[in-house]
């Protein structure tokens, strides 16, 4: 079992942010006011990097205009000696975090996850599921029937669907639309592999026709800047090794070294690559060495025997996107054994939550524990965000000059009104 598992070199991130994605961020605010459901879509292998924070100004904003505070209600309860008034009608107000693909991580996180998110997060329902298990989508139109059902006084519910580019919410309203529409029901929108499908706001498709239930889908939106020094750099690879970014902006080897790093942090006894490789083949730290023991196994070679390692990376990353990520998936709670004299042992859920497991926590290593490594992951990962903010890393420098060239631009505009102003007064 590895025992030390370093991290790779990563590159600096690249920027990729077309135009339609910053027209749809500037039109979210007015969209948000026809708005009673947020149907806000994650991956579940990056339930913390597939978090758009460009969402949350306009989301806690629409949300405080519908009185809603920290995951109740902003209305002020009457004297216990007044007498009780009739309940206001209140606006639909939700915002429902999905989790897409749940049937590529590890089932034992999910409760756990669940129970950490509604401890950090009260405001925010969360919701797991994979678009090819029927009962997650009757789940999910049923929750949503529910909703419009809790506000009978509206004609009709209005759902809007958000998140990054490539996590499923064209997929997901295909699904929802053939659930909940009795008959045969045309697929309505376009999908694909790829990021970037869909480029503007769709017209309402209808989900549900008792009670009526209408959704748009929407751009996905990346994060214009992902970010300086390493944590930026993490973040670009792990966006593109889910397809959420444009292909061809990062190296295909280096893709690899981090999904081999990953992957030894998943299950560092057993990890899932170790079924490609030849029988009794240990677990590998070295890409290059991983790679030319792949390439040898699928016979990519090169003139004179040479492994062919650009080749074997590519079907590697393809590999784990198909077929590898439920193999990954299937790792145990904990290894099956842990090397003589080791202190704590190294474990992942997803890519983004990574945590430490003493020698003494292995025997009380329940739900309870994992929901608690979980919150520490979570707090971690909100102390950077903020720490990233307070220190300019959430923009490049590039937008910071084209911001303070706006802001002269706009004091120069202020001081020549007001010396047209002061020429009127005269």
């Amino acid at each position: 079992m590895l025992t030390h598992i370093p991290f790779p070199p990563l590159p600096a991130p690249p920027s990729w942010f077309p135009g339609h994605m910053l027209q749809f961020q500037r039109t979210l605010p007015t969209l948000l006011n026809k708005t009673d459901v947020v149907l806000e879509l994650r991956d579940a292998r990056l339930p913390l990097t597939s978090i758009n924070r460009n969402f949350e100004g306009a989301l806690q904003k629409w949300r405080r205009e519908r009185g809603k505070v920290d995951g109740v209600t902003g209305f002020v309860s009457p004297e216990p000696s007044s007498p009780p008034p009739a309940p206001p009608l209140l606006p639909a107000c939700e915002r429902v975090v999905v989790f897409s693909k749940r049937d590529l991580v590890p089932e034992w996180g999910i409760k756990p996850f669940q129970r950490a998110m509604a401890s950090k997060y009260p405001d925010q329902r969360t919701f797991f599921a994979s678009w090819n298990r029927t009962r997650d989508i009757k789940a999910l139109n049923e929750l949503l029937v529910s909703l419009a059902n809790d506000h009978p006084h509206k004609p009709e519910l209005n759902v809007l669907v958000v998140g990054m580019p490539n996590v499923g919410k064209s997929t997901l309203l295909n699904a929802l639309r053939n659930i909940g529409i009795a008959g045969p029901t045309p697929k309505a929108l376009r999908t694909s592999a790829q990021p970037g499908m869909t480029r503007v706001l769709s017209t309402r498709l209808k989900l549900s026709v008792a009670p009526l239930v209408y959704a748009y889908d929407s751009p996905g939106v990346m994060l214009p800047f992902l970010g300086k020094g390493d944590k930026g750099a993490e973040r670009g690879v792990k966006l593109a090794l889910i397809a959420g970014i444009k292909e061809g902006l990062y190296d295909t080897e280096t893709l690899a070294s981090y999904l081999l790093y990953r992957l030894n942090v998943l299950d560092p006894a057993s990890p899932a690559y170790l079924q490609l490789l030849p029988p009794g083949t240990p677990p590998l730290l070295d890409v290059q060495e991983f790679l030319e023991a792949l390439a040898q196994r699928l016979c990519m070679l090169k003139r004179g025997g040479i492994p062919d390692t650009a080749r074997a990376a590519v079907w590697f990353i393809k590999w784990w996107r198909e077929e590898g990520g439920l193999a990954s998936a299937a790792a145990p709670v904990l290894p099956p054994r842990s090397a003589p004299g080791q202190e704590s042992i190294r474990r992942g859920w997803g890519f983004d939550l990574e945590w430490g497991v003493a020698s003494a926590e292995t025997g009380r290593y329940d739900e309870a524990l994992i929901q608690a490594k979980m919150e520490e992951c979570i707090d971690r990962f909100e102390e950077a965000a903020k720490e990233e903010e307070r220190d300019g890393g959430a923009i490049s420098s590039t937008q910071e000059k084209k911001r303070q060239k706006e802001m002269q631009r706009a004091r120069q505009q202020a001081r020549s009104r007001a010396r047209l102003a002061a020429k009127k007064g005269r």
